[in-house]
């Protein structure tokens, strides 16, 4: 059976399984528990795979959104090197452009 929804609508639902997925690790660390939840998750966008009615699709994605706005990590895990993380712009390399300009400095 061939689907008519768009590429934007593909990208919106692996964004939100995507979403889900790293709000559950936020979650569990461990990975052997993790993957359990990963796999329900996934069990649910499955069971909804084949709906194509827009109506009933829309409530679905309105219902999964919820559910992850209620269920969001108060302090979600920030990668150390990326904005917001622990090592971000630590030991940046220094400007090429001079310190002090000895040029301009007016000498007695």
């Amino acid at each position: 059976m061939s689907t008519s929804f768009s590429s934007a609508h593909r990208l919106y639902v692996k964004s939100l399984y995507r979403r889900m997925l790293k709000n559950e690790l936020d979650w569990v660390v461990r990975r052997d528990i993790w993957r359990g939840r990963a796999m329900m998750i996934r069990a649910e966008f499955e069971r909804n795979r084949d709906v194509t009615e827009p109506r009933a699709l829309a409530q679905i994605l309105e219902k999964a959104e919820a559910n992850l706005a209620s269920k969001l990590h108060p302090d979600p895990y920030i990668p150390p090197t990326m904005p917001g993380g622990t090592k971000w712009e630590r030991n940046i390399p220094p400007t090429i452009a001079p310190l002090y300009d000895h040029t301009a400095a007016v000498h007695h």
